[in-house]
């Protein structure tokens, strides 16, 4: 990877991710887009940014040959909850935005990342350590694009011969930014809400159980896959990635070693909740070990203890 076009930069991965790349390769090598210019961004002014549209082709196609980059990774998108409010968007946009970045990868032959999800299985998917290759069948809008984007990008490396790679992401948490409409969110607002508020009101059911992953990880295995040798990739896209199949009362105990008193109750959101049920338990990663050497770093102990104190400086800093 020498010069980098990162669409969805103002988001959960991507906000992180270029940052991140721009540390590694430099400042210049890495192009951020998003939909909207956000002031005072990091992201916007450690290095060069511009306004793109994902469904507009011919912008996408522009700003890939004038920045001449070899990669891009394609990040804009609706997530689970928004989506399911917003189906027909979601579909426009996820769909229509992947189409048009795999059609300027290429038109200029440029290695390819987009993230899947666990939310590409549904109810009949094997729950417990659900295997690399099974049944998808989703019945959630943002389940339907990611099923079909793992299949587009398959069709792609095959037909065109383009180098798209992917990992289907658990539920990501991070400091950096704030809840986004995922339903595995509520692993990120308890963090806020335990330093705020002292308590959570989860609307995920008591004993329900996802994969979670926290940031830096997630960036590491972007960061590895792009850089593996493609011959020992079998699977090429939507490897299975996790750290930690946890809960929210998990996510409480593990809270609670820092600030005792902290409290969780419940009042479940039928439609986040409906969502988590259908996707696995725990998800088998081995393929990805196997072909690429994907390992993590933080389990919920060590999460918890670096959320916490990131948090604090960040929410004092907001104070002040």
């Amino acid at each position: 990877m020498k010069k980098i076009l990162v669409t969805g930069a103002l988001g959960q991965i991507g906000s992180e991710l270029v940052m991140r790349l721009r540390e590694l390769y430099g400042a210049e090598a890495v192009v951020a887009t998003d939909i909207r210019k956000a002031d005072n961004s990091p992201v916007v002014e450690s290095g060069p940014f511009e306004i793109l549209d994902v469904t507009d082709a011919k912008r996408m196609l522009e700003l890939a040959k004038s920045h001449q980059v070899d990669t891009i990774m394609h990040l804009a998108a609706l997530l689970s909850a928004t989506a399911e409010a917003k189906p027909l968007l979601a579909w426009n946009l996820n769909m229509g935005g992947l189409v048009n970045a795999l059609e300027a990868a290429r038109e200029l032959s440029c290695q390819f990342f987009t993230p899947s999800s666990i939310g590409a299985f549904g109810p009949s998917t094997p729950k417990v350590q659900t295997p690399q290759e099974t049944i998808q069948r989703p019945t959630t809008m943002y389940g339907v694009n990611k099923v079909a984007g793992e299949l587009l990008c398959d069709y792609y490396y095959h037909k065109f011969g383009v180098d798209t790679r992917g990992v289907r992401f658990p539920g990501l948490i991070s400091y950096v930014t704030p809840p986004g409409g995922g339903t595995t969110d509520y692993a990120v607002d308890i963090y806020y809400q335990a330093i705020l508020e002292g308590s959570y009101t989860s609307y995920i059911a008591k004993g329900t159980y996802m994969d979670m992953m926290y940031m830096p990880d997630a960036l590491n295995a972007i960061i590895d896959l792009m850089e593996a040798d493609g011959a020992r990739l079998k699977h090429r896209n939507a490897f299975n990635v996790t750290a930690m199949s946890i809960e929210p009362e998990q996510v409480a105990a593990a809270i609670r070693k820092h600030l005792p008193d902290f409290t969780l109750s419940y009042q479940v959101d039928p439609v986040r909740q409906a969502i988590a049920d259908s996707w696995p338990d725990s998800i088998d990663a081995s393929a990805a070990r196997e072909e690429w050497g994907f390992a993590t770093k933080y389990d919920l102990d060590k999460m918890t203890e670096d959320m916490l104190t990131k948090l604090r400086g960040k929410l004092l800093q907001k104070v002040c």
